[in-house]
């Protein structure tokens, strides 16, 4: 894909949504240039508002570029968003030969990938209901598996799987794997799980502000990522008027810290370390909690903890300002760049009020003086926790009380 020219934007100004420029233009994708080749499983990643949405619509041809032109060989099929790509009065039946013969794909040849289509789906028992009356999740397995199993070179898709539960996440990857790996054809997947990123695609493209930071191998571009933008943010702040929230809750700042309360990007392995959130809360008689997730440099899950023992979590809040920290014991995290979501949510009714999947990072390091897990060992180290566990040595005996040492 290549951008042409910016009529609005002079060479060097900035395109960062986060401040407040002299024209009203903000461009989504600007100076966008590369070539993807056939078989190449592709991941975009960025922060929200990258421009990675943006980019697949334009690839999918759904969008038009302001300037600029794409190249594609071959038939795209596309996962964007949930209720784009099927009519709604038409029953999932009607849209699966709809969308094959959008794909140029004849009726016999549809035909015989509709069994396998419904298969994967899950939703034979609704096969001729109308569209219209799924569940968003019903409808995400429909469309990946139309998507998925009809012919096109091209598979694109959007984060909307994370609509699915895991069970169809994981065989929605699996599926993407193989028609990438076995089956030759290109994949273009936008997602924040950098684990997912980095089992699936073999390349990747960083998206910041609307454009390319890196294109490259997955390892090096979603290291990069990570370090670049969760290098030294161990604390963020938010206006009230910006602040992620709705009107029962919203986050104003969170940060993390050691024993001493003072706010650290660097941390050491052996103490423990808070995480604190700082909210407001808007409404009175309001009854929530409070959970984070935490990531280690490569994308890697490491741990998702729920708020279940603080008193205050069972009780209606009054409009006020309040502060929520957790802690993590000392020697438990291993080194390196360790990512926290947080979020607040309602339990019955489930219902999420907020939630950062990437609000803020810190770095954990061992001074290898003794009293960590790793002792004086000063080679690497791997693993995602890196707990001191208790060990035990005695003289076993045999049962006639011979020694062996």
């Amino acid at each position: 894909m290549r951008g042409g020219e910016d009529p609005f934007l002079k060479i060097g100004e900035s395109n960062d949504r986060t401040i407040q420029g002299e024209s009203d233009v903000v461009w989504s994708l600007k100076d966008i240039n590369f070539e993807i080749e056939q078989g190449t499983a592709v991941g975009i990643i960025g922060r929200n508002g990258a421009g990675k949405s943006t980019l697949l619509k334009i690839l999918s041809q759904v969008t038009t570029p302001t300037t600029g032109s794409i190249k594609v060989k071959g038939r795209i099929a596309s996962l964007l968003e949930v209720g784009t790509g099927f009519h709604p009065e038409l029953s999932g039946r009607e849209n699966i030969f709809l969308n094959g013969a959008i794909l140029g794909m004849k009726k016999r040849e549809i035909k015989s990938r509709f069994d396998e289509i419904v298969a994967f789906s899950g939703v034979e028992r609704y096969i001729d209901t109308p569209v219209k009356r799924y569940s968003s999740g019903m409808y995400v397995r429909l469309a990946f598996a139309v998507a998925a199993h009809l012919e096109s070179e091209i598979l694109i898709v959007d984060e909307v799987l994370a609509v699915g539960d895991s069970e169809f996440q994981k065989k929605c990857l699996g599926k993407m794997n193989d028609v990438s790996k076995t089956q030759g054809r290109t994949v273009l997947f936008v997602s924040h799980s950098m684990d997912s990123v980095l089992r699936l695609c073999n390349h990747a493209i960083l998206l910041k502000n609307g454009t390319v930071q890196t294109y490259g191998r997955t390892d090096k571009v979603v290291n990069h990522y990570l370090q670049s933008d969760f290098g030294s943010t161990g604390a963020k702040k938010w206006d009230l008027a910006n602040a992620p929230g709705d009107d029962v809750v919203r986050l104003l700042e969170v940060f993390a810290h050691g024993p001493d309360l003072e706010k650290e990007d660097n941390l050491d392995i052996t103490q423990p370390v808070g995480i604190t959130m700082k909210y407001m809360v808007l409404k009175d008689g309001a009854v929530f909690t409070h959970g984070i997730n935490l990531f280690n440099n490569q994308g890697v899950n490491i741990l998702n903890s729920h708020d279940i023992t603080s008193e205050i979590r069972v009780h209606k809040r009054n409009r006020d300002t309040y502060t929520s920290t957790v802690w993590l014991p000392g020697n438990f995290l291993s080194e390196g760049v360790i990512i926290v979501g947080v979020a607040i949510f309602t339990q019955e009714p489930f219902y999420i009020h907020f939630q950062e999947l990437d609000a803020i990072a810190f770095n954990v390091f061992d001074k290898i003086n003794g009293d960590s897990a790793r002792g004086n060992y000063a080679g690497g180290f791997p693993g995602i926790v890196r707990p001191i566990l208790t060990w035990q040595t005695s003289i076993y005996e045999t049962n006639d009380k011979e020694s062996i040492t």
